[in-house]
């Protein structure tokens, strides 16, 4: 439950269920064509909305449900207005609906009373996400009943008070999101820009020094395991690999029980490289033994005559990713294939070792240097981000 500090005159702690009403979702049965084929209803699950704490006003979905899938599921019809909020997994998206919609069951959704404005109630919900999910008790996957969502308080002023507020954050904030996006496009650019380095490089590699089948001077590790319940394993999975960057971000040993399922080893100095979505462009050189997810695809040099600090530079141009993404399988979620790998059409030049390790100097520096401004550019980012939850603080407390 949220603090309840002390509030202006006129304000007062209300549980979420006696100022709105609550509705959860469902999912028809995907094997029943006739719930989902030429489908006109707009059918959200937390992938539709944005980031966490984003308010979004959201009118369609990439996946529709019939009026039989409706009514043959928990799924329900919301009303124009609805707060949505992603209350399962991903604790913390929200949206406004500005048509009908149906959910499935990662949602809560919230349909205001006459007392409570549904802007209000969003800002509301972005503020307190921490606490909310402080709520779950799962083990598996993080969820918040709604149950708990009904009792959680918060401070409610008068409606001409909750609409002023509204119209405060609308306008503090399109100024600070205006700022947080030339920040991003300043981070986008410098990737772009490490890019064309890599793709000038390596285009005069090949030209210079031809090209060479990569499984012809690298193989894959494919050595699995499954991981004990009770032993801790150093774990990489995609979300561990920094996209475009080659960094491990968010690490932390694992326990074996949480990770389960077969896992592919990997060991220090290899090359991992993402194989699900590798648009995400996620490629990381080793600096440690452990185990990864089997979406990652580890790589090691036959003989010693190859760089792999070379190899991860190449793997992560953009030259060497349209390759990728033009032998892919899987519209919706496509993966590198075994095929490419086999195929010509997967290559490196391989200049002499001492050439890759020049190569490699010469592009560390760089790499190093764009790092730097995209540093720079992120703590501002996220002095914003501060900001934004400092006032979010203050005009909950009345103080705006």
């Amino acid at each position: 439950m949220s603090e309840l500090y002390e509030l202006p005159e006129g304000w007062e702690w209300k549980q979420l269920d006696d100022i709105s009403k609550l509705i959860g979702g469902g999912t028809p049965k995907r094997n029943m064509n006739e719930y989902w084929d030429n489908g006109n209803i707009v059918w959200l699950s937390p992938t539709d909305l944005g980031k966490i704490g984003d308010i979004i006003y959201i009118s369609d979905s990439k996946d529709k449900i019939t009026q039989q899938g409706l009514d043959k599921s928990s799924a329900k019809l919301l009303p124009v207005g609805t707060v949505l909020y992603s209350s399962r997994a991903t604790i913390g998206k929200i949206a406004i609906n500005t048509i009908e919609v149906s959910t499935n069951q990662g949602f809560t959704n919230f349909i205001c009373n006459e007392n409570l404005n549904n802007r209000y109630l969003a800002y509301i919900l972005s503020r307190f996400t921490p606490e909310i999910t402080s709520l779950s008790n799962s083990t598996t996957f993080k969820e918040v009943s709604k149950t708990s969502l009904k009792k959680f308080q918060i401070p409610l002023p008068p409606l001409q008070e909750q609409k002023r507020i509204v119209a405060k954050l609308d306008t503090l904030f399109e100024k600070i999101d205006k700022a947080i996006a030339l920040h991003q496009k300043n981070m986008d650019e410098a990737d772009v820009l490490m890019g064309s380095v890599l793709n000038e490089v390596f285009g005069g590699m090949e030209e210079k020094y031809g090209k060479t089948q990569i499984l012809s001077v690298m193989k894959i590790n494919n050595q699995t395991l499954i991981p004990d319940d009770d032993k801790m394993y150093n774990y990489i999975g995609l979300e561990n690999i920094e996209s475009n960057s080659g960094k491990l971000v968010n690490y932390a040993p694992s326990i074996g029980k949480d990770i389960k399922s077969s896992k592919v080893n990997f060991k220090k100095g290899m090359v991992l490289y993402g194989k699900l979505r590798p648009y995400l462009n996620k490629v990381w050189i080793a600096d440690f033994d452990g185990i990864a997810t089997t979406e990652i695809l580890p790589f090691l040099p036959i003989d010693n005559n190859l760089s792999m600090k070379y190899v991860k530079h190449y793997f992560l141009s953009p030259k060497y990713l349209a390759k990728v993404m033009s032998n892919c399988s899987g519209a919706r979620m496509p993966r590198l294939t075994t095929k490419f790998i086999k195929s010509n059409e997967a290559y490196i030049p391989v200049p002499s070792l001492n050439i890759q390790q020049k190569t490699v100097a010469y592009l560390d520096k760089i790499s190093q240097k764009i790092e730097k401004l995209k540093a720079v550019q992120k703590e501002k980012m996220q002095s914003l981000v501060a900001l934004k939850a400092s006032i979010l603080d203050q005009a909950f407390r009345g103080e705006l």
